[in-house]
């Protein structure tokens, strides 16, 4: 199994017209996800080597059946495409746009939270990969391969190392999901955790994380709470100055609280082994499957 896409996946792309909508979309095509189709406001009847383009989600989720969309349009247009999909019908909704406002975050949390029918990945996010499944997103699926270790991250880039040395040591994914470091994420830790935990096909869950705000801490209850199947963690910015604002736009100290080594000893204290390396974490997260084997 794995979580959340799969080869059931139906995308559609808004902004598939865009040069990195067009490129990112016929990647994923190519990979084995169903892209069905794409959005891009008054190109509708048109073609991307082959996937149509439709006016509004309305008409791409009623002619395709589309069960998954994927946000590429630039931020000013970001909140309202979310909200466009969701009210179209797709039940997942992967935002890929950075540098959407804090405040039109806001707005498209509450509404997809409020009316309980949809599931928001990102802003901000490079998206999910399923390995020998479906790619939604602009993971470079060449780095990872089947297995079963679930990765979540706040990373793009940190997660595509992880997932390297993890195949490099003979190990593979269930499913890869970046949820993005934005200030209001549609998803979190705890969100993505769970699915893994319910998850027969993941035996090991791995969580990347980096310094501000507070959501490994409050991961780091859940798992104590809920989790029984072992987890392991990094957490980017254990050299970072203090008092320097760096990374993404959620990544913000206020004083001891979301420092690396805060969140680091709020997960080991709980059980949770915490790397201090990308490499280490993947050394880790091998060692506790070569153990179980």
């Amino acid at each position: 199994m794995s979580i959340l896409v799969d080869s059931n996946t139906k995308l559609v792309v808004s902004g598939i017209t865009g040069r990195e909508g067009t490129f990112h979309s016929l990647r994923n095509r190519d990979y084995g996800t169903q892209v069905v189709a794409g959005v891009t406001p008054g190109k509708g009847g048109q073609d991307v080597e082959g996937i149509p383009v439709f006016n509004t989600f309305h008409d791409a989720v009623a002619s395709t059946g589309a069960n998954t969309a994927m946000i590429f349009v630039p931020p000013r247009f970001a909140a309202d495409s979310i909200l466009e999909a969701e009210d179209a019908g797709a039940s997942l909704i992967i935002a890929i746009t950075e540098g959407i406002p804090a405040h039109d975050e806001l707005r498209a949390f509450n509404v997809i939270k409020k009316n309980g029918r949809a599931r928001l990945i990102g802003p901000n996010c490079p998206g999910i990969l399923s390995p020998g499944k479906a790619n939604v997103g602009i993971i470079p699926a060449a780095f990872f391969k089947e297995g079963n270790v679930g990765v979540v991250s706040r990373s793009g880039t940190l997660t595509y190392q992880i997932g390297n040395v993890i195949a490099q040591q003979g190990f593979g994914n269930s499913t890869i999901v970046g949820i993005g470091g934005d200030p209001v994420p549609g998803s979190d830790f705890i969100d993505i955790i769970g699915l893994f935990q319910d998850d027969p096909e993941t035996e090991l869950i791995v969580m990347c994380g980096e310094i501000g705000g507070d959501a490994e801490e409050r991961a780091a209850e859940f798992i104590a709470e809920n989790v029984t199947k072992p987890v392991v963690a990094y957490i980017a910015g254990f050299t970072a100055p203090p008092g320097k604002t760096m990374g993404h736009a959620g990544a913000i100290v206020s004083g001891s609280r979301g420092t690396a080594k805060a969140k680091a000893e709020a997960l080991e204290s709980r059980g949770v082994r915490v790397g201090r390396t990308p490499t280490e974490v993947a050394e880790l997260a091998a060692s506790l499957l070569g153990a179980a084997a």
